[in-house]
């Protein structure tokens, strides 16, 4: 039989007072101050240096060179083992010079260059150089076409710590270029041995390091096409970790090449730059893209190749809300020169000729584009916008940047390279079998934003390779490029004309000499 159940026990008078007491109490977390909500600390902008530097100029203030890195900077390290050096015109002496002087007779140095006759003075001059030196080895690039030139310029260190570097500039290695002239460097971070290989699903994206390894690895096969000028080195380089760098080969290799090649192979001058330049973001609205540099070549007496070539292989693919950039060409006068720290001795090293039926025209349709180096001239013709300082105005440039510049003030891309606006730099129209035919050896690095941070943006930066917080609006990461010329820039007034080396000039430049061509 089931117990009845419990009945409920009826509360005495204290039960129901203290009941009801309870009842009353405030709850303990109630009685203590509320403090006031923590207030989010704002979130600190990630700041990112410039992926390029420039180089020092000897006869400039402090303040002028702070960022910017000399030859010695890149050489003297006392670990490097071996270094292979590309370009255009080579002291050797000069060269030999910038390694730490106790590793000096040590360093395995390798000195690739385009002079393929033999009894080419300058050939001869570097052949002389390098008996002097029991370390010191030439090679003669592949050189196909009769009227290119071997003008990339690139350093391959390698170093006792299994470390490897790829450094990328403008400069030629003489000491003219590395003293008073402007130059630019970009310089890979140290490269460690690969620990494993490489997965086949590895990230081959545009702009990743891994892409860059294999195009960088397919442009130094190319000097292999005849004989092994640099086979070992490049079996040596295929052994380190590319993954840290950031940015796009962007490089031109003599010979014929087909337009509509296979995706995974590497494209070369203009076909090179158009491919990569669809996988960088644009931002809508207008945009300028400046394309600064030290020579112009005779391209025709029509701007078809500079316009339909050259520039629509840098306008990018049209985009929603975007319209075609307007284009600035950046190119020293006459009197730049003149007031260079170098005077006219700067000139031998900035090429443009007007003197031809041909070249005549050929000023005619640029001159409407072209603007100054310096930007403080009398005579030219100002346009609106801040006044900011590269701190290269007497610095009379042999660097070859082209940047592109939207509406917002911030950079779209970037690209350091050797090459000047030619076709035997970038490549000739298409032909009817949709190939193009490119005459010398060019290397440069192209950048965006995004290589480097999420929502990045980029800002141009003067006399510093950091940006600053509020340089541009909102709080998304920013990326330094290092601007070398003067902002705003200014057009050529009507009766200016560029600097031709092969002038005479009467007026004295600073030095106090004068100018009767070459």
């Amino acid at each position: 039989m089931a117990e009845p159940p419990l009945k409920r026990r009826r509360l005495s008078d204290d039960d129901e007072e203290q009941t009801t007491n309870k009842r009353n109490e405030t709850p303990v977390s109630l009685s203590h101050p509320i403090s006031p909500p923590r207030k989010r600390r704002p979130r600190e902008r990630k700041l990112i240096p410039s992926p390029i530097q420039l180089t020092t100029i000897r006869d400039l203030p402090k303040e002028s060179n702070i960022g910017a890195v000399s030859l010695h900077d890149l050489l003297g390290d006392p670990l490097i083992s071996e270094c292979w050096e590309f370009n255009f015109l080579h002291d050797v002496d000069f060269l030999m010079s910038h390694f730490d002087e106790d590793v000096r007779s040590l360093v395995k140095v390798h000195i690739v260059h385009g002079f393929w006759k033999r009894d080419d003075l300058n050939r001869l001059s570097l052949e002389r150089q390098a008996s002097q030196y029991e370390n010191v080895a030439l090679h003669a690039a592949y050189m196909p076409e009769m009227f290119g030139t071997h003008h990339s310029k690139m350093l391959v260190l390698f170093r006792h710590d299994d470390t490897a570097q790829v450094i990328i500039h403008t400069a030629n290695m003489i000491s003219k270029d590395w003293t008073n002239m402007t130059n630019g460097v970009f310089q890979t971070p140290p490269l460690p041995r690969l620990s494993q290989r490489e997965p086949l699903d590895a990230d081959m994206s545009i702009g990743s390091g891994l892409k860059f390894k294999a195009d960088l690895l397919g442009y130094l096969r190319a000097y292999n096409t005849r004989r092994p000028v640099c086979k070992a080195m490049v079996n040596e380089l295929e052994k380190y970790d590319f993954s840290a760098i950031r940015g796009a080969l962007i490089a031109s290799v003599p010979g014929k090449h087909d337009v509509n090649d296979d995706p995974s192979k590497t494209r070369w001058g203009w076909a090179g730059v158009k491919h990569a330049l669809r996988s960088v973001p644009i931002q809508a609205g207008k945009s300028d893209i400046v394309v600064q540099i030290s020579s112009i070549a005779t391209l025709g007496a029509t701007d078809a190749w500079l316009k339909r070539t050259l520039f629509e292989s840098l306008s990018s693919p049209a985009r929603a809300n975007t319209s075609k950039p307007d284009f600035k060409v950046i190119f020293p006068t006459p009197d730049e020169i003149r007031r260079s720290l170098d005077g006219y001795a700067s000139g031998g090293s900035i090429h443009m000729k007007i003197q031809s039926p041909t070249q005549t025209k050929q000023l005619q349709y640029m001159k409407p584009i072209l603007h100054h180096w310096a930007n403080d001239c009398e005579k030219g013709i100002p346009v609106d916008g801040e006044v900011r300082d590269g701190g290269r105005k007497r610095a009379a440039p042999h660097i070859k940047t082209y940047i592109r510049y939207n509406e917002n003030k911030s950079i779209d891309w970037a690209l350091l390279t050797s090459a000047n606006i030619s076709k035997q730099a970038w490549g000739e129209a298409t032909n009817t079998s949709q190939q193009i035919r490119i005459a010398s050896w060019e290397i440069g690095v192209l950048v965006w934003p995004e290589l480097f941070a999420d929502k990045a943006k980029m800002a141009g930066t003067f006399m510093t390779d950091m940006p600053a917080k509020e340089d541009l609006e909102g709080d998304n990461p920013l990326v330094s490029f290092r601007i070398p010329y003067n902002l705003p820039l200014q057009r050529y007034a009507d009766n200016e004309v560029p600097w031709v080396a092969t002038a005479n000039y009467n007026e004295p430049d600073n030095q106090g000499q004068f100018w009767s061509g070459w």
